[in-house]
């Protein structure tokens, strides 16, 4: 019995016996063992097709006799990303974030299409590259719901990429909708906060000397790290962003305030920059912040972060009246999203403070 389907092909062993298979260019064929025509036949089919499809057959990447890898197979997903992070695109981006963004590729490009296929989404060809492909490595990650939207962000900026240089005809991530979660951002700093920490760290300590600079800047660690007495110029700390230098390149001045400069004059500074290691030479910016972590909690403050003095600047600078481009003019930011959020919890907290009273009835007579 002769049937026409997509995908179906068949052939004869050697012992003259016929054989279905399901096959598609870049996976490997599914058998279909149930007599043709038959409903058994159609259910098994079905299920062939839609595994085809998924990407749960697809060919592992071989090497003969122990050749040396020469690396991902022209073609593949894999590829692709790799001509990515080779790009200008991907080097507009931190270093830092190139790293990260590096992981949660290879994080999806290294897992098997099932548990013990052998087979890898990464080696997925171009061709057969489809929404469902991306889906699983979204639902792979369904239980931590920021992983899994970070793994949809990733697989769309580099398809995207794939389709403005010719690898792709289209981007098939565009329409796949990562799952919704609520963000847990840093504690922000209070005022008792800042107080029990400097009662800790005294000026002349090195911990107080990182919360100054970070509170009295409103930098980032990674920027943090690398301010020293170069950058003081007439008053000014005058420096470039690292997470915008490839970006915008925007520089900013800051005015140093008497609060800073009187920690700096009661502190021993680095040469290059005012915060050193216990060899004297500069932190990075993940060392900064592991360090800082156990000066947290030595002040009895383990739910406090450096990230945290950002944000409690940001949210003074609100609530003392600073406009959203100020905002922006002090903390570096080149669109006013952030500047807005902050400027609109401090109007709510104002705006209900001077009307809560109006909650109490009228008292008649």
């Amino acid at each position: 019995m002769e049937i026409r389907l997509p995908y179906l092909m068949s052939d004869v062993d050697r012992h003259g016996n016929p054989r279905v298979y399901a096959r598609k260019r870049g996976c490997a064929k599914i058998r279909i063992k149930a007599a043709v025509g038959t409903p058994e036949f159609l259910k098994a089919y079905e299920a062939a097709v839609g595994a085809l499809k998924s990407g749960k057959s697809l060919k592992p990447k071989q090497s003969k006799g122990g050749a040396r890898y020469l690396g991902p197979q022209p073609g593949t997903l894999r590829h692709l990303v790799h001509l990515y992070e080779q790009s200008a695109e991907a080097e507009q981006i931190t270093l830092r974030g190139r790293r990260v963004r590096h992981l949660i590729l290879q994080s999806c490009l290294d897992e098997e299409t099932f548990p013990g296929s052998g087979y890898r989404l990464g080696e997925c060809p171009l061709g057969d590259l489809d929404i469902e492909i991306i889906r699983m490595m979204r639902d792979r990650k369904k239980d931590k719901k920021a992983a899994s939207a970070n793994r949809v962000k990733a697989m769309r900026i580099v398809l995207d990429w794939g389709v403005e240089h010719g690898k792709l005809k289209s981007n098939v991530a565009r329409d796949l909708k990562p799952f919704k979660y609520k963000k847990v951002g840093f504690h922000s700093w209070s005022e008792d906060e800042v107080l029990q920490f400097a009662k800790r760290h005294p000026i002349g300590s090195k911990a107080r000397l990182a919360m100054a600079i970070m509170m009295f800047t409103g930098t980032r660690r990674s920027d943090a790290v690398k301010l020293g007495p170069r950058h003081v110029k007439q008053g000014l700390l005058t420096f470039t962003p690292e997470k915008t230098k490839g970006s915008t390149g925007l520089e900013l001045q800051l005015p140093l305030l008497p609060e800073l400069q009187e920690v700096l004059d009661g502190t021993e500074l680095g040469t290059e920059t005012f915060l050193v290691t216990e060899r004297g030479k500069p932190f990075t910016s993940n060392g900064f912040g592991n360090w800082f972590r156990d000066r947290c909690d030595e002040a009895g403050l383990p739910h406090c972060t450096s990230h945290g003095l950002r944000k409690a600047g940001a949210t003074t600078a609100a609530e003392n009246g600073a406009t959203e481009k100020q905002m922006m003019a002090i903390f570096g930011w080149t669109t006013a999203d952030l500047a807005a959020h902050y400027s609109k919890k401090a109007s709510q907290k104002k705006l209900a403070g001077d009307a809560m009273h109006l909650l109490i009835p009228a008292k008649k007579g």
